[in-house]
Parts: C-alpha cells; structure tokens; sequence
C-alpha cells in the first residue's frame, strides 16, 4: 500500500498530450493574427505567445514528472518522452519565430508570411487531430489521415520557402534577405517539427498494433 501511494498505477497521460497541443494550437492561431496585423507587434501579442510557450512547458515537466513515477503507462516510455518533447518544441519554435519578428522590426501583413501562418495552422490542427484521436482505439484511420495531411503541409512548406528565397534574393537588401530568410526557415522549422509529432504518432500505432 505505501509502495502504490508513493508510484501511482495509472495517469491520465491524454489528457497532458491533449493539453500540449491545445497550447500549440493557440500559439499557431496567434502566430497567424500576428502575421495578418499590419505594423510592429503589439507587446501585447509577443506577451500572449510567450506566456502559451510558458505553459507548455510546464505541462511537459508534468509529463516527465509522471513517468518518473507511474508503474503502468499507455505506451513506451520512450516514445511518451519523445512526443511530450517534440510537442513541446512546437509551442516553442513558434515562440522563437515571434521573438524574432519582434526583434527585427518585422511589419505585420506581409503576404508570404500570412501564407506560412495559414499552412502553419493547418499542420497544428491536423497534429491536434492525431494527438486528441489517440486515445481512442478505433480512431486509427482518423489519426492516420491526419498524420499523412501533416507531411503533405511539410512538402507545400518546403516549396513555399524555396520560392519566397528565390523572390528574396531577387528583390530585397542583403539586410533584408538575411532577416526574412531567418522568418521563413523558422516557419518551415515548426513544419518540420508538426512531421516529427506525426512521425512519433505513426510509430506509436505500429507498436500498438
């Protein structure tokens, strides 16, 4: 009995993936009313994103905490360890990608920008979607279908990058260039990272299966 009250059987793992991704989804959601304001940042929105990527992290110390001392867990440890993280660097890049626009003065209303923060919103919802369906054992197809719209939002992410540099080069000071061109790899980055949930998601399902 003091063993069991010391390491709880069971937590509600879930409900701190689907916490994550809440978290993320409102950052990306942010991120896009951000890039659609014209003008600098209001500090008031850079606040808002910080204080998401604040509370991100602490439901991924909580995560860490549980399995540290909870006997039965959903899945592999390994694997609770690596998507608690990879959703966590979500909340984080998009933080990261805001400080920087704040930080270089970067105008609001930019059309490549909103463009990214839509694609960028998409692969968010999409990984909500695969996180909040997982614990549901016969939602499988619907969390594979989401994990398969969140690589193709990579593949248009890559190419969107790859043109609007073109255009960078083509048309903007090397001030400039080297500003945007930090902007748009961190909109890609948080693609990138959206693959990796999926990617972890997908390998959770094979081992369960």
């Amino acid at each position: 009995m003091l063993l069991n009250f010391f390491f709880p059987k069971e937590f509600d793992f879930f409900n701190l993936f689907e916490q994550q991704v809440d978290y993320a989804v409102q950052s990306a959601r942010k991120f896009k009313d951000i890039a659609a304001t014209p003008g600098l940042i209001e500090e008031s929105s850079y606040q808002a994103i910080t204080h998401l990527e604040h509370q991100g992290d602490d439901a991924t110390h909580t995560v860490i905490a549980q399995l540290n001392k909870t006997f039965i867990t959903p899945f592999d440890r390994e694997d609770i360890y690596d998507l608690t993280k990879q959703l966590d660097d979500i909340t984080d890049m998009i933080n990261t990608m805001v400080g920087r626009i704040k930080v270089y003065k970067i105008l609001g209303g930019d059309k490549h920008l909103m463009e990214f923060s839509r694609v960028i919103e998409e692969s968010v919802l999409a990984v909500a979607k695969a996180v909040k369906g997982m614990r549901h054992k016969n939602g499988t197809g619907a969390v594979l279908e989401a994990c398969v719209e969140i690589n193709r939002l990579e593949n248009v992410g890559d190419a969107m990058r790859d043109a609007m540099l073109l255009e960078l080069f083509e048309s903007k000071t090397a001030i400039e260039i080297i500003k945007w061109k930090e902007i748009y790899q961190d909109a890609e980055t948080v693609l990138d990272i959206c693959e990796d949930v999926a990617n972890v998601v997908e390998s959770i399902l094979v081992k369960q299966a």
